[in-house]
This record gives C-alpha cells, sequence and structure tokens, in this order.
C-alpha cells in the first residue's frame, strides 16, 4: 500500500498545483474550441494524402489556435487552464522542430525513409498529444507540467 501511495505522489508532483481562482466558462469552451481546431488540421492530414503533422503545422484552423494560444494565455494565467495552453503551444512547436529535423534528413537522400518513418510518428504523436489534452480538458483536469 505504501507503493501505491508513493507511485501517486510522484506521479502528481508533475502536476501544477490547484489554482486560487477557477476559469470561466468561457475560457473553458474557448480552450474546447482550441483543442478543436488543432483536431481538424490533424484529422485532414488523416483523411487526406498529406502527413497528419504537415497538415495539423500548415493547417489555417491550427495556426489560429496557437495565435489564440498566445493572445489569450493571460487570462489562463492562475487557472488549471493555464497548463492546457502550454500544452497546446509546446505541441506546435515541437512538431514543427520534428518537422524541421526530417527535411534535413529528406536532403540527405539517404535520411529520406528515416524522414518519412518520423514524419509519420510525429503525425501519431500529435495525434495521442491533441487527444490527451482534450480528454483532460473534459474532466476538467490540467496537464503536467515539463520537467
Amino acid at each position: 500500500m505504501i507503493a501505491i501511495d508513493a507511485k501517486n505522489t510522484a506521479m502528481d508532483a508533475n502536476l501544477p498545483q490547484a489554482p486560487a481562482s477557477p476559469p470561466s466558462e468561457g475560457m473553458v469552451t474557448l480552450t474546447h474550441v482550441l483543442y478543436g481546431l488543432h483536431g481538424f488540421s490533424a484529422l485532414m492530414g488523416v483523411l487526406s494524402s498529406a502527413f497528419i503533422v504537415t497538415a495539423f503545422l500548415s493547417g489555417w484552423p491550427s495556426i489560429i489556435a496557437v495565435i489564440i494560444n498566445y493572445v489569450k494565455r493571460g487570462d489562463a494565467r492562475g487557472t488549471w487552464l493555464d497548463s492546457h495552453f502550454g500544452w497546446q503551444i509546446r505541441t506546435f512547436w515541437y512538431a514543427l522542430a520534428w518537422v524541421i529535423l526530417a527535411g534535413a534528413l529528406i536532403l540527405t537522400v539517404v535520411g529520406i525513409p528515416f524522414a518519412f518513418l518520423l514524419l509519420i510518428v510525429v503525425g501519431f504523436w500529435v495525434l495521442y498529444r491533441i487527444i490527451r489534452g482534450w480528454i483532460a480538458l473534459a474532466e476538467a483536469k490540467p496537464m503536467p507540467l515539463p520537467k
């Protein structure tokens, strides 16, 4: 029993502490909309011939969502929604970094198979991050903080 408690305590260490003020319903709704915009862009990658990650990064809904993330992040400060805004922003920029790396691999010609594999893996990672974040939002839970 003690080992389980220690494990739960260790897992909870990365979660933000309960904020003093709850978020407004409008901010919660906006965060759902932002996940929807990111998800729509990623879904276009699933349903089209594009890679998931390239559709996510180049789709207007996702670009609009990340701009709104930056503009409205100050309104989310001090609430558990701030972790969701950071989660969405980090997802976008890390995905972009991986796509740049894939582009560099393509330039080496020998790295082309690795680049395509990387793009596929990063696409699934983007889907995972959108789904995990949206589920946590629906359960009114914060996202873990980066280490």
